[in-house]
């Protein structure tokens, strides 16, 4: 079991921007849709921002809020399907016998946009980028409370996952909608989060465990539990 405070929160997901936003869809939680809407990084220099693929920019406008006016401070990113889109153009360049973009390629890697992000915030903080499974959201938390534990006074989280190309739909279905959340996590025993063994869920969760984080965050719920394959993690909120 691991102990640790949520201090702040911020979301992205299309038509789910403001702290209201997220409020209302709380209170009638529908399915959210696709959509090929870009949330509004127009905080970043043109230049910067001409390089940002959608996933990049999820990930800089929910963590942006939480990191400013604060000191440097650790990130661990997480999403299971990284920077596809990319690699999915580097892919069609080869196929047609075109050389591949070295911009595409430098930035289709995993750990792209927390070098990005890096150099944009000019902090040399240690960070992470988690190639996760469904339950991405909990080995950052967990990852996270590691650093926490290390002396870390404050953690910054980003959960975010793009849509792939469509062309994927046959092995990737677990991403229904574009969306990134970010925590903003300090040492404390607000929340405590538990994993052990269960049967595998028969079908995969309604919303991604970040959009489920988010939703009892809102409604103030003091439990809830997160499945993927034989893992049930277990949240519960102390005071």
């Amino acid at each position: 079991m691991i102990q640790f405070e949520i201090d702040q929160w911020q979301a992205w997901a299309p038509g789910l921007a403001s702290t209201d936003d997220w409020a209302n869809w709380a209170g009638d939680p529908c399915e959210l849709e696709s959509s090929d809407a870009q949330p509004d990084v127009s905080f970043l220099p043109a230049m910067q921002r001409r390089r940002l693929s959608r996933l990049a920019r999820m990930v800089f406008a929910v963590a942006t809020p939480l990191a400013a006016n604060r000191a440097p401070m650790p990130l661990v990113y997480a999403s299971r399907h990284g920077e596809t889109t990319r690699t999915f153009a580097i892919l069609n360049d080869l196929a047609s016998d075109e050389p591949p973009s070295p911009t595409q390629f430098s930035l289709s890697v995993h750990n792209a946009i927390i070098g990005l992000w890096s150099i944009q915030q000019q902090d040399t903080s240690e960070m992470t980028a988690l190639a996760a499974e469904g339950d991405g959201l909990e080995h950052a938390v967990l990852e996270a409370a590691l650093l926490l534990g290390e002396g870390a006074p404050e953690v910054l989280v980003v959960v975010a996952e793009d849509q792939p190309p469509a062309v994927y739909a046959p092995w990737i279905n677990d991403v229904s909608f574009p969306y990134a959340v970010a925590l903003l996590l300090k040492p404390g025993k607000t929340w405590q989060l538990s994993l052990e063994t269960a049967e595998p869920a028969a079908r995969q969760a309604s919303h991604p465990h970040a959009i489920k984080l988010v939703h009892a965050l809102l409604k103030d719920q003091p439990t809830f539990q997160n499945t993927w394959e034989s893992r049930q993690w277990n949240w519960q909120q102390t005071c």
